[in-house]
Formats: C-alpha cells, sequence, structure tokens
C-alpha cells in the first residue's frame, strides 16, 4: 500500500536534487526492496485562487521496481523532466503537493469498455493505420471519474494522448488492446513534509 512515507522519501530526493546535494543515503522508512509497477505525481494549488490543483508533473513506469530506486528514479523524472512542464523551481517546493501510486490487479479486458471508472486506470496499445510503431497511452485511476468523462471519452482523450492523428471512429476505439489496473495512492503536501521531517529524531 502506498504510504506518506513513499511520499515524503520523494520530496526529500527533490529537495537534495534542486540543493546540489547527494540523493543517496537518504533515510526511506519503508521497505526499499519491494517492487511495484509506480507513478510519482507533483500538483500545486490552481492559479489566482482558481482552486483545484494544477499538475506540475506526471511520470511512472509498468514494469516493478524496487520502491527506494523507483521512487527516487521517478520523483526526480517527474519533477524535472516531463516535457510537458518546466523543471520544478526551488522556490515552488512549498507550494507542491506529491502523490505516489503503486499499481497492481493488472488485467487484458475483452474489449475497450471492459472497465469501471473510477476504480480502474487504463492503457492502451494501437497502431495508426499504415504504420507498424505501436503507440501506448495511459491515465490513473483516479483521472475519468475526476473529468467526468465516460468510457468512451476516456478512451479517445487516451489516443489523442498517444499521438492518433485521425478522426476517431468506432473502429479506432475497437482496435486498442486495453489492460486495467488498479492503484494504491497516497498524498502528501509540502508542510506535511516538513512536519514529518522535524518529528524524526
Amino acid at each position: 500500500m502506498a504510504t506518506k512515507q513513499h511520499c515524503a522519501y520523494c520530496f526529500a530526493v527533490l529537495q537534495a536534487q534542486l540543493e546540489g546535494a547527494s540523493t543517496h543515503g537518504i533515510e526511506a522508512g519503508f521497505d526499499t526492496a519491494a517492487e511495484y509497477p509506480l507513478f510519482v505525481t507533483w500538483t500545486k494549488p490552481g492559479v489566482h485562487g482558481s482552486g483545484g490543483e494544477r499538475l506540475r508533473g506526471c511520470i511512472g513506469n509498468f514494469a516493478a521496481m524496487a520502491l527506494g530506486s523507483g521512487l527516487r528514479e521517478y520523483a526526480l523524472t517527474s519533477a524535472l523532466r516531463d516535457s510537458r512542464f518546466a523543471p520544478i523551481r526551488r522556490d515552488e517546493m512549498p507550494r507542491l503537493t506529491c502523490a505516489v501510486s503503486l499499481l497492481t490487479d493488472f488485467e487484458e479486458a475483452a474489449d475497450y469498455l471492459d472497465w469501471e471508472v473510477g476504480r480502474h486506470g487504463v492503457w492502451i496499445e494501437f497502431r495508426m493505420p499504415g504504420s507498424s510503431r505501436k503507440r501506448t497511452a495511459t491515465f490513473l485511476p483516479e483521472i475519468a471519474a475526476e473529468q467526468g468523462w465516460s468510457k468512451e471519452e476516456t478512451i479517445d482523450h487516451l489516443l489523442r494522448k498517444g499521438g492518433y492523428e485521425l478522426a476517431i471512429t468506432k473502429a479506432a476505439r475497437e482496435s486498442v488492446r486495453l489492460t486495467r489496473y488498479q492503484s494504491s495512492k497516497a498524498h502528501l503536501s509540502y508542510d506535511e513534509f516538513r512536519a514529518m521531517a522535524a518529528a524524526d529524531p
């Protein structure tokens, strides 16, 4: 199960990196050898008091990784090398929230509708017509519910996310290979991270 300790470790790793310190040797407080596919997500409050959270980075891996090395790698990759965003700056740290998702229960779906909004994350594989190159895209379990999307709308957004450039038809949706999965997710704000660090003897 994902815990606040996992998130605190990601904060500590990012803080050390931004301050030019070593990211190795940071106390973890969890079983670093346990292996999971995982994602690390960074958010901060919406602009000008608009409410909600604004994504600042989210990257992970579907291959099971040891939590110690996996969280260290993806805490930094999602914060500094998500191509959708500028790298997180040191002065942003106090406004950040970190979320760690540990992925479980992978199942190949019967078709593109064989999953539940709010329960399953979805990972699709597809090919553009006339191309042999396989493309992939995923949304974590909470995304479709947060956006208010139906299953069909979620698949359409996934196809666009994966680079599908043509008109999206029923045949295009039916051509995807879909894997559903679940996740255990924990969140931690920067203030909570500081409080945990201060309480640690």
